[in-house]
């Protein structure tokens, strides 16, 4: 399939670039979509939660009624948990929240992603470009000629391009990534994603393998 290549005046160059269908004419995947996101939020969690629990809380020991027609429910020290003030029974501990996900979903995944893009027609391809300087009224000039302003943007760059990274770090609707780093997650939540030619051949080369 061609898709047409703009410049970042926003004009129509009159070339077109075709993209794979392996990559961005798949039938999406949604189970893919739902793991490889589920893994991704995981992995973001710090998972540091935790809560005294009662062979880690400071009271005394002693037992503080008789075992046995109190009227309740049978307790010893301060801490008991059926107390209230009590210690919490199996309460949160620091854990890893990550888990293992298989190289073929994921790829199964970013590919339905980047075909869902292109259905939507939120996916724009660029020329290659560079920035002289890191400032963000470039960026943004280059947001709005493309027409898209009004949405959020993640913008494909073939390498690390620290002018353009700089020049976008402060819009919070915008985000720069490397072709080979792209997520699904961040592909998913972009409004729109700008993809200059030379990253177009590297996010094919990645997923074509």
């Amino acid at each position: 399939m061609e898709v047409s290549v703009f410049n970042i005046k926003g004009e129509d160059t009159g070339r077109k670039v075709t993209l794979s269908e392996n990559v961005f004419g798949i039938e999406p995947n949604d189970h893919a979509i739902y793991l490889d996101v589920k893994q991704y939020l995981a992995a973001q969690r710090q998972g540091t939660a935790k809560s005294k629990e009662r062979s880690e809380m400071s009271g005394s020991t002693r037992k503080l009624g008789r075992q046995k027609g109190g009227g309740g429910a049978r307790r010893g020290d301060i801490n008991s948990p059926v107390l209230v003030g009590g210690a919490r029974v199996f309460g949160p501990r620091p854990r890893n929240y990550s888990f293992k996900l298989n190289k073929k979903v994921k790829a199964l995944a970013r590919r339905s992603a980047l075909s869902y893009k292109l259905q939507e027609n939120a996916l724009m391809v660029i020329e290659d470009f560079n920035l002289e300087t890191p400032k963000t009224k470039s960026f943004i000039e280059i947001v709005n000629n493309l027409k898209i302003s009004d949405k959020k943007v993640l913008m494909v760059l073939p390498g690390a391009n620290k002018n353009v990274y700089l020049s976008a770090r402060n819009l919070q609707r915008a985000k720069v990534a490397i072709a080979s780093d792209i997520n699904t997650y961040g592909v998913l939540n972009a409004g729109v994603m700008v993809v200059t030619e030379s990253a177009v051949a590297q996010i094919e080369s990645v997923l074509n393998k």
